[in-house]
């Protein structure tokens, strides 16, 4: 697993709307958050309490995240997968575990194979049973 400090050192948002960039800094202190382009309003700096950067915190927001992309995905909203396509792309670069060859050519019926592939891995629900996540039957036609 990458370490923070290698993170805040190449982070690159991807998500037109800073998704990425808002999930990942749950996890990095409040001095650091310039780094990768996030800015507290004045009224809350000094409030922001970090989460502890562990392998199993990230699982947990990762799991959260799998969860919410299949959701838009089986609901064919477009941006709303897509952006969470990029957000579980980020978890599992840095979590280094197998799945960080996902690319942005690997984007097929909303996401689908990214979220199936990393829910199967880590043992969590995957609502589209045996299939791929490629089937046709997921397309909006």
């Amino acid at each position: 697993m990458k370490t923070l400090e290698q993170v805040l050192e190449t982070f690159k948002g991807e998500c037109l709307d800073g998704r990425d960039a808002s999930r990942l800094s749950a996890f990095v202190p409040e001095a650091d958050l310039g780094k990768i382009g996030v800015a507290m309003k004045p009224e809350f700096v000094g409030t922001h309490e970090h989460i502890e950067w562990t392998r199993d915190n990230i699982l947990a927001q990762l799991q959260g995240d799998v969860a919410f992309g299949f959701e838009k995905a089986l609901n064919q909203r477009g941006i709303s997968s897509s952006l969470m396509f990029e957000v579980v792309r980020m978890w599992n670069r840095i979590l280094e575990e197998g799945l960080e060859g996902f690319g942005e050519d690997d984007y097929a019926q909303y996401g689908l194979p990214l979220f199936k592939a990393t829910a199967v891995k880590y043992g969590w629900p995957n609502p589209i049973g045996d299939d791929t996540g490629s089937e046709f039957k997921y397309s909006d036609y």
